[in-house]
């Protein structure tokens, strides 16, 4: 792949000895405004290492480049300005960008960074008989993304869907199933008629207490594996997965593991042991903890004052199993923020047990999700189910569409596509750790910015190419307008952007990307005819440039989970 941002820093190399290319490219940025240049280099950063102030090496650097054998036939020119150093690239450059995209239109952007690691990636895992509402849509996507980005760079990927399957929640459950529902009624109405029974204990209860009592002492049978108890907790997971993949399909999730919390539940023991045998663990008011006071935090409960583990001793246990399976470079775990502090616990404990691999553990925190400012709950109704929001996504679009595209073929499945596109988008469109507070109206907005105008934008593109019916000539290239290398150098920016939004987990980098991308085409389409450009070189070079768009656009729509109907 033609990398100039590599090319510059393998010439800067020969001048400053101490720092190798690799991190040289590293420190070179891609300037917001195309006066500044192609690639900028901020002179700052070298300033410690040549000992000099940022204006005089950015002089001495363009001086030694200026005389450099081959470097002005990747730039055209370069400028020291206020100790930065830029980088003009030559239009003959930009060609060879073009001819990598076109001859390579499906790897374009991938890397071969991950080849020979394994990445476990723990993301979305809804707790069972409870409904997929949009406060789980946020670790579904940022972590499919986050998966789908690690794959495009070579990374051999395990998706876990860590189920929360256990816990006394299971004995509230099979409390209220017995009290005030049936077979039938689950059967017909499935995880909603869970929800609503789980809902109504939780009502009940606080008038009568002592349904609390009997939860604990359904799930103490069921720990025990009550014959009756322990068939009705197996019937709630499959009614609950066979909810959740309805979702996953129109999100295109897939996870590799399905092991819940209960399939750790026999494999706390050996935690325990481990904590005992290196004096970690403490009493505490009849509970076993670890105090984590010297790290600035509070204590990590191992095990309750009745002897039962919590989900940081599952977690453990979790951790030590998916090591000891995947041999992981990296366990990257993706939810809440407000779960921050159960994560740095855990971790720390981990590495209290002796296991440098704690370091790999990576927690990837997202904000929260409120409706018009309130919090969501369960069990207290208030919620949205994800469901909903989809289809009256769908709705919307297929009303779109019969207003401007009557005959659309497929025009239900491209309704599902650019519906579904839209929630996604709308939520991976800013930074994760941002709060969202859901509005419907702002949701399902389709002008501007969204999922729906980046998929317009590259079926406008495969409909150009399908019409041109056009091969084209890769030898036979030149630019000759402003637009066209705006375009090109926007598209060769993508195999960077793959690589920030993978190292700082950061999807949001890429659908921000796409909107540039988006942008920059329609500047070009506008100005620059394509089919009836007179010239037969430039008609093949801007056929060249549409295609190469809409790669690009297919590509990193498919990192951040969304389809690409070609007609919309």
């Amino acid at each position: 792949m033609y990398n100039y941002k590599l090319i510059a820093a393998e010439y800067l190399a020969k001048k400053i000895d101490a720092v190798p290319a690799n991190e040289l490219s590293e420190m070179l940025e891609f300037p917001p405004d195309k006066k500044m240049g192609d690639l900028a280099l901020p002179c700052f950063k070298l300033s410690r290492i040549m000992k000099k102030a940022p204006p005089m090496i950015a002089d001495e650097l363009k001086a030694f480049l200026d005389n450099e054998e081959g470097f002005s036939d990747v730039f055209k020119n370069i400028e020291s300005v206020s100790g930065y150093l830029n980088f003009f690239v030559d239009e003959k450059t930009y060609c060879e960008t073009l001819k990598d995209i076109v001859s390579s239109p499906e790897t374009y952007g991938s890397n071969t960074d991950g080849k020979g690691k394994n990445i476990v990636i723990d993301y979305s895992s809804p707790n069972i008989a409870k409904p997929f509402h949009i406060g789980h849509l946020r670790s579904t996507v940022i972590g499919q993304s986050i998966k789908n980005l690690h794959k495009f760079s070579g990374y051999e990927c395990v998706g876990v869907n860590h189920l929360g399957d256990w816990g006394t929640q299971f004995g509230k459950l099979i409390v209220a199933y017995k009290k005030w529902s049936s077979k039938q009624e689950v059967e017909e109405r499935g995880i909603k008629a869970l929800t609503d029974i789980y809902v109504r204990f939780h009502k009940e209860a606080e008038a009568c207490p002592e349904l609390e009592d009997e939860a604990r002492a359904a799930f103490s049978k069921l720990e025990q594996h009550d014959e009756e108890y322990y068939a009705l907790w197996k019937w709630f997971i499959e009614i609950s997965i066979a909810e959740f993949k309805k979702t996953y399909d129109l999100i295109g999730a897939q996870f590799e593991s399905w092991l819940g919390e209960s399939f750790y539940f026999d494999k706390t023991d050996s935690v325990v042991s481990t904590l005992r045998d290196k004096n970690l663990l403490t009493l505490d008011e009849g509970a076993h903890i670890v105090k984590l006071d010297d790290y600035g935090m509070n204590p990590c409960l191992i095990l309750k004052s009745d002897g039962s583990t919590i989900y940081a001793t599952r977690d453990i246990a979790a951790a030590i199993y998916r090591k000891n399976t995947y041999d992981f470079e990296k366990c990257i775990y993706v939810t809440s923020a407000g779960q921050s502090l159960h994560f740095a616990q855990f971790f720390k404990v981990i590495e209290l047990m002796g296991y440098d691999w704690a370091k790999e553990l990576v927690h990837v925190p997202f904000g929260t999700v409120s409706i018009a400012g309130a919090k969501l709950s369960t069990r207290e109704g208030n919620i949205v189910l994800l469901e909903d929001i989809f289809n009256e996504a769908i709705t919307k679009t297929l009303e779109i569409i019969d207003e401007k595209n009557p005959n659309l073929e497929n025009k239900e499945d491209v309704a599902k596509a650019v519906g579904v596109g839209a929630v996604i988008f709308h939520d991976l469109s800013n930074n994760r750790i941002k709060d969202v507070n859901f509005i419907w109206d702002e949701v399902l907005n389709f002008e501007g910015n969204t999922g729906p105008y980046v998929q317009y934008t590259y079926a406008r593109c495969a409909g150009i190419t399908d019409k041109a019916n056009h091969t084209v000539d890769i030898n036979n290239l030149k630019l000759t307008n402003e637009f066209e290398c705006d375009l090109i150098r926007t598209l060769h920016e993508f195999p960077a952007k793959v690589v920030q939004a993978r190292d700082d987990l950061e999807p949001s980098v890429i659908s921000r990307y796409l909107l540039d991308v988006c942008q920059s085409f329609n500047r070009f389409y506008h100005d620059c005819p394509v089919l009836k450009a007179e010239d037969e070189t430039v008609k093949n070079t801007r056929i060249a440039l549409v295609a190469a768009t809409a790669s690009v656009l297919k590509n990193g729509l498919s990192l951040i989970c969304l389809k690409t109907p070609k007609n919309i």
